[in-house]
């Protein structure tokens, strides 16, 4: 367990980088330096406002060089004491920034993980294991908004956030062209993510966790992590329990699919088959290069969909592969996972997914549509069904603008349908419950240059789920994601005590929150996540049977 004294922790760093870090808005209470002794070695943290923070922490051994797009090795032990104050760099990717304070810069030496736990005395806590979004390209554990201080003092978890290897670095497939060296290539992204969960199954207790009682969770990108890892074999024995947020994964990228994409990077490298493994010494910089260039070759490929009609891995060219090595069956298709039957299941979204997404592509026509424009623009997405989701729609909403339709499917295809798909073939195997929600706690502001309320957005769940509901610090350039409702902290305390309560029991429960049943194909009970919770059965039936059918004639 760790021991803690007060003293200047950073040997000439910045402490004022290393306390945001540890939790936002700061403490006024000065930090403690904390030291923990793990079977590889000791460590040194920050302890404040009653959490305690290990950041930055290897869990891989190098993976740039010749050891690029290889499967990643543990690290060994150390002597003496490893200092675990700052934030570990985020995977090599084309980011302005990552939502993170004192991050060093994006590296492909980035296998390292952060771990919040309580100050409290105590043990056996329940271990959650967070994946940072993103899509598969993007992003970071150090991001403010998923900093596990307040989660971890609050709700008596330990909280485990990793960075591991995106884009091209992460999911390049070359198992066809290197054979068993390169074996598993297209999916190394997720085995860091396993060899990370492993590393948690060795050390946690010393921080107090509960080894037999680990949670993977993630959202967007990380939802689809998840959703891998839920169907990885050689994951199974790592994690108990897993929540699928704003991210479903139901199919993986076929190997045929993924050995077109790597032959199309290689031309963008100007390389060929006798010659591809001088990859390993192309500056990383010409990696990401190669990667637009990918994306820009599938952008014809719908993201938001796929063949039929259901949430997809795979974004741009990028994703995992079903190589028969990592993967052996679809995640969630036809079937949910043999390997996670006995594994209880949260899954959901966001309500307006899309608000978010129109407003970044600056796409503000959307939101004010009219009925010829809301027409011609489903008819691109859905064919010949696009007349029928209207009419659907509009029986459930009769109020509703064009503009409030086309962002309610925009968001059903985002999240909302896959999130059934997995729930329904979950449910189907009778062995562990599953549970639906949906996020409807509206952020209340609009989007700018438009009367169109947010509404719940995409990522509002990351600063609710994590209490971190306080605007960051005024100097950080950084957006109150949660909003300035004063209702902000309750819904946080709704959904971190749920997600809290399902990582300790398996039920998501928790006071004040009405009983929340499992989802099943008799009562398709969904749970309605706001200030004031409430859970419905199988709400909006119509667009559920739609969706079903132009799945199956999309097929």
């Amino acid at each position: 367990m760790s021991r803690c004294h007060r003293r200047d922790v950073l040997k000439g760093g910045s402490l004022a980088m290393a306390v945001a870090a540890l939790a936002w808005p700061g403490d006024a209470a000065a930090p403690a330096a904390c030291e923990v002794r793990t079977p590889l070695g000791r460590l040194r943290g920050l302890r404040q406002g009653g959490a305690d923070a290990y950041l930055g922490i290897p869990y891989g051994e190098q993976v740039s060089g010749v050891n690029r797009f290889k499967a990643a090795t543990p690290v060994p032990g150390w002597t003496g004491v490893r200092d675990a104050t700052r934030l570990g760099a985020a995977s090599f990717q084309r980011a302005a920034k990552s939502w993170a304070i004192g991050e060093p810069p994006n590296a492909e030496e980035c296998l390292v993980l952060n771990i919040w736990t309580s100050s409290a005395p105590g043990r056996d806590r329940p271990v959650m294991v967070y994946s940072h979004g993103g899509g598969l390209t993007l992003g970071s554990s150090g991001t403010i908004y998923t900093n596990g201080a307040n989660l971890a003092r609050m709700q008596d978890v330990v909280v485990v956030a990793t960075n591991h290897r995106l884009g091209l670095l992460g999911f390049l497939y070359l198992d066809a062209l290197g054979g068993e060296e390169y074996a598993g290539s297209g999916n190394i992204g997720l085995t860091d993510i396993r060899l990370a969960l492993e590393w948690i199954q060795q050390n946690i207790v010393a921080f107090g966790g509960d080894p037999n009682n680990v949670m993977i969770f993630g959202e967007s990108g990380g939802g689809l992590k998840t959703s891998c890892l839920y169907a990885m074999p050689a994951a199974a024995n790592l994690f108990h329990k897993a929540s699928i947020e704003s991210g479903p994964g139901i199919r993986l990228l076929s190997r045929d699919d993924a050995a077109e994409n790597s032959e199309r990077v290689l031309q963008s490298l100007k390389l060929g088959k006798s010659n591809w493994r001088d990859m390993v010494n192309i500056p990383p910089q010409q990696i990401l290069d190669a990667q637009e260039a990918l994306a820009k070759a599938t952008t014809g490929r719908d993201i938001y969909g796929g063949a039929k009609g259901i949430a997809a891995v795979g974004l741009g060219g990028i994703g995992p592969v079903l190589d028969g090595h990592v993967f052996i069956a679809h995640p969630f298709d036809p079937d949910a996972p043999t390997t996670s039957s006995g594994k209880p299941l949260i899954v959901g979204g966001n309500h307006d997914e899309e608000t978010s997404f129109a407003a970044m592509r600056g796409d503000l026509e959307a939101f004010r549509l009219d009925e010829a424009g809301l027409a011609g623009r489903l008819g691109t997405m859905l064919g010949t069904d696009a007349p029928t989701a209207i009419e659907v729609y509009r029986r459930d909403r009769p109020q509703a603008t064009p503009g409030q339709i086309y962002i309610a499917i925009r968001s059903a295809l985002f999240s909302g349908i896959g999130a059934r798909v997995i729930a329904e073939r979950k449910s189907a195997q009778g062995k562990a419950p599953v549970y639906v929600y949906d996020l409807t706690y509206a952020r209340g502001d609009v989007v700018p240059g438009t009367n169109y309320p947010f509404g719940a957005l995409h990522g509002l769940d990351m600063p609710i789920k994590f209490c971190n509901t306080d605007p960051p610090p005024a100097d950080s350039g950084l957006f109150p994601l949660a909003g300035l409702r004063p209702e902000r902290v309750a819904m946080a305390h709704n959904m971190s005590a749920l997600w809290a309560g399902f990582a300790r029991t398996g039920k998501p429960q928790a006071e004040g929150v009405p009983d929340w049943p499992a989802y099943t194909s008799d009562t398709r009970d969904v749970m309605y996540l706001d200030v004031a919770c409430s859970v419905m059965r199988d709400p909006d039936p119509n667009v559920r049977a739609f969706w079903a059918a132009h799945a199956s004639r999309a097929a």
